[in-house]
């Protein structure tokens, strides 16, 4: 059976000595950017193979490709992941410190590029460590294999896209971000604060328990439902200050069984770099 949104600790450590199953460590800190691969040095799962969000699970910033974290191309993703081992017969599964915040990252990235067994560690490393589950400091490696990308280019929305539609009364634009930065308070990242216009909050810190484990399907179908108004899921896209932690939504959005949901990549960090673009503050209308 492929695991495809979630896995629990327990059953990642039932198949831990699989060697169809491939186990990459996403902790990362937007303020400490080397502290996830520092904790992966000190302690990681066995055989998991680190990532880095900026240098792995992104590409470079160009003039057609601005933002915090741009999508990485797809053949450059493709020979990262033919080097950790993974092709079309093997399971991958992440983990993070962060709720999956960082792991959705690349479950949204191997989606993309047409990887359906891919699921996130349901409370990452706490509940890995909590369940008192091997670790061990050792650098793992994997036999290098060739992973054939085959891009789902429908799944990502585009700049240009969101401003020929700004004022379309069908678009359904999600904020992934905290409520004060949504608001346009305490915006410490980006230079420009507030929001796409028409855009509705929806922080994905909700997704979460208090342990750091998602809400069950059920609870998490009711909190979209009510965020989708009757607009179908496919019609949903969902962004963040760079990309990277809108993807816990549309991975929560399938968890719950609601269907796929689309992605802003760019994200604010790319929307303010042209000022003609328009910026909203305040609470949702």
């Amino acid at each position: 059976m492929a695991y495809r949104t979630l896995i629990s600790a327990a059953e990642l450590a039932a198949n831990l000595e699989d060697e169809n199953w491939a186990v990459i460590d996403c902790r990362f800190s937007l303020a400490d950017t080397e502290q996830g691969r520092r904790l992966y040095l000190t302690s990681h799962i066995p055989g998991a193979i680190y990532a880095h969000i900026d240098e792995d699970l992104s590409g470079p910033v160009t003039p057609g490709k601005t933002g915090r974290h741009p999508l990485p191309e797809p053949a450059a993703l493709a020979e990262k992941l033919s080097s950790w081992g993974v092709d079309e017969r093997v399971q991958v599964v992440a983990y993070d410190d962060s709720g999956g915040a960082m792991a959705a990252r690349l479950w949204w990235l191997l989606r993309w590029l047409g990887h359906d067994a891919v699921a996130v560690v349901d409370g990452g490393w706490s509940q890995w460590q909590a369940a008192g589950l091997p670790v061990t400091p050792a650098i793992s490696s994997r036999t290098p294999r060739i992973f054939a990308p085959r891009v789902r280019g429908g799944m990502a929305a585009t700049t240009q896209e969101l401003n020929n539609r700004l004022d379309a009364p069908d678009l359904a634009l999600f904020d992934s971000r905290t409520a004060d930065r949504y608001r346009g308070e305490n915006e410490t990242i980006d230079p420009v604060a507030g929001h796409i216009p028409g855009a509705i909050s929806a922080p994905y810190p909700d997704n979460l328990q208090a342990d750091g484990c998602f809400q069950s399907a059920p609870a998490l179908r009711e909190r979209f439902a009510a965020l989708l108004h009757g607009a179908p899921a496919r019609e949903a896209i969902f962004y963040c200050g760079s990309g990277v932690t809108a993807a816990h939504n549309v991975l929560a959005v399938t968890h719950a069984g609601l269907g796929d949901t689309r992605l802003y990549a760019g994200s604010w960090s790319e929307w303010i770099t042209d000022p003609n673009r328009p910026v909203a503050t305040g609470p949702n209308p």
